[in-house]
């Protein structure tokens, strides 16, 4: 975002209104928030053009902003409750940090006065509370110091990598004086070393066989068709990094070859085959077993590209350029001459499942993938499934799959209700597990009060089925905790002022997608299908 450097101003305003100002000037048009007595000075008089987005629990609060970040690529704002709505908040704080989504957090606090007396409400330590998980984390010396604190909260949010920060506030600050500030602009972009680009260049141009590597930095920095004009000329295999929060390439292009597991002896036969190694906007490489990973024996040479430079210190093996996205992959594209290096064969997808009774989930995935809009974003938290979504529902690439890096459960429900409010002209599509859902249902009702445009798909395996899937791996038994008989989320839905269905036969399914994708509102759509487990991993991982 660009603004017109302005004349700074020694005008005195309350904190409170030379916070709002700052706001405006970022462009952040909502606060998201679940208010308590801390923050009331905060809130009181909340002017009109500044929408307040509530949600009913912290952990939802902090989703929902997080969607809707990544949908608006600006950061997200956050009132927070002190210390007890903090703590609420953790674990999708947790994510937004692991999803580099830039997100401005603040809380309240007790009045300063008081502090020392440990009152009821009040947080002790605040700035340690957030914390390794946030990118900048203070409670300013003085109320007149709020909103300067706020807008370096900003700054450091937006700079790649980005991320969460926070601000604790004292509820007595935001009627104090303080000097009104403006907003700066300060470039995000950085570009990459001219010599390290050229060995790279050098590296692609004599290999036989290169493999491109994608992670979410590609879709974040809306670079997804410099990526494949660079796959095209360099006539690279694509593959998606192991969890990879995004869809960085197209997953229908010719030269799309799969997703890559997060088991290290799996990844390294996927690799094999490739003497070039190119990681691009990812880790390298997020491993979630054990195992050895042959991949870093030193057969294959192996690059990375990443703006994170806490991802180009702890790789273990091959060269880290550090640049943000675009410039890299502009320049790098300029490098490469043409090639007449053959193209290796595209993925295979497996042909349509059959409709069953009971659903098999790789039905209800094929059939909702040929149901939804073009234009639409899906947000999913079914981690069971995932090797099933990667075949029957391949993404178009750009701003089209959202889902939590974290691996912590409660993030996508709210962050689909986000992602609706920073598209709200576009359908978006939760697909969610019937155990994920009931971390953060209440998101639902935030959704209803606004008519979002949003769909949401329960699958209802009955249980948590990931940790089925762990149990069968790890040749563990008995294990108590995984069965979650007896949720009605049709009636749990229609409670918080949702459409809703149930679909337990293959023949309703397609209908019900139909009348839910079509809902002038928010609908839900429980789809009961076959426990079977899935194998996330073999064994020989």
């Amino acid at each position: 975002m660009s603004r017109k450097p302005t004349k700074s101003t020694s005008a005195s305003v309350s904190v409170k209104d030379a916070t709002l100002n700052l706001l405006r000037a970022f462009g952040i048009q909502k606060v998201f928030g679940n208010p308590g007595s801390t923050e009331l000075p905060f809130l009181s008089d909340w002017p009109d053009d500044i929408d307040y987005v509530l949600g009913l629990q912290e952990a939802s609060v902090i989703g929902m902003a997080d969607g809707y970040a990544q949908a608006t690529r600006n950061a997200g704002f956050v009132n927070l409750h002190s210390a007890a709505g903090v703590g609420n908040a953790l674990g999708n704080i947790y994510t937004a940090h692991r999803n580099q989504t830039p997100l401005v957090i603040t809380a309240g606090q007790q009045a300063r006065s008081i502090l020392p007396l440990q009152p009821f409400l009040y947080a002790e330590r605040a700035s340690e509370f957030p914390r390794p998980y946030v990118k900048f984390s203070v409670e300013p010396a003085r109320a007149e110091d709020v909103p300067a604190a706020i807008a370096r909260a900003y700054y450091v949010a937006m700079q790649p990598p980005c991320g969460p920060t926070f601000v604790s506030v004292p509820i007595d600050d935001w009627t104090q004086q303080t000097q009104a500030i403006d907003a700066r602009d300060i470039s995000r972009e950085l570009g990459p070393d001219a010599g390290a680009m050229k060995t790279l260049a050098a590296a692609v141009t004599a290999s036989k066989r290169p493999a491109l590597v994608v992670g979410p930095a590609v879709d974040r920095a809306q670079a997804v068709d410099l990526m494949v004009r660079l796959a095209e000329k360099a006539k690279a295999a694509v593959w998606v990094s192991p969890f990879s929060s995004r869809c960085s390439f197209p997953e229908r292009h010719p030269q799309f070859a799969g997703f890559l597991h997060a088991s290290p002896a799996q990844l390294s036969d996927a690799l094999r085959g490739h003497d070039l190694v190119v990681v691009i906007g990812a880790p390298v490489f997020t491993f979630h077993v054990e195992g050895h990973a042959s991949i870093f024996d030193g057969a294959t040479s192996i690059f990375q590209i990443t703006d994170d430079p806490t991802a180009a210190a702890v790789s273990p093996f091959g060269v880290s350029i550090i640049a943000t996205i675009k410039p890299a992959l502009t320049m790098l594209l300029d490098l490469l001459p043409e090639t007449k290096r053959a193209v290796q064969a595209r993925r295979t997808l497996p042909p349509a499942p059959a409709a069953t009774n009971p659903i098999v989930v790789e039905f209800l995935l094929h059939t909702l993938s040929q149901a939804m809009p073009d234009d639409a974003a899906l947000v999913e938290e079914a981690p069971s499934h995932r090797p099933a979504m990667q075949n029957f529902m391949p993404m178009r690439g750009q701003d089209s799959f959202y889902t939590m890096a974290s691996g912590g459960l409660g993030y996508s429900l709210p962050a689909s209700v986000g992602m609706a409010l920073g598209r709200p002209d576009r359908r978006t599509v939760c697909l969610v597990g019937d155990g994920s859902a009931m971390y953060s249902i209440q998101a639902l009702w935030t959704a209803a009060q606004r008519k979002l445009p949003l769909t949401v798909v329960v699958i209802n395996n009955a249980g948590y089925g990931a940790m089925r899937s762990f149990s069968q791996v790890m040749q563990v038994r008995n294990v108590p905790g995984l069965d979650l008989p007896g949720i009605d989320f049709v009636r749990i839905a229609q409670g918080l002022g949702c459409d809703a269905v149930r679909v337990t036969k293959s023949s309703e399914l397609a209908p019900a997608l139909q009348h839910g994708l079509a809902h002038d509102g928010v609908s839900l759509i429980e789809v009961v299908v076959d426990s079977a487990v899935p194998l996330l991993y073999t064994q020989k991982s």
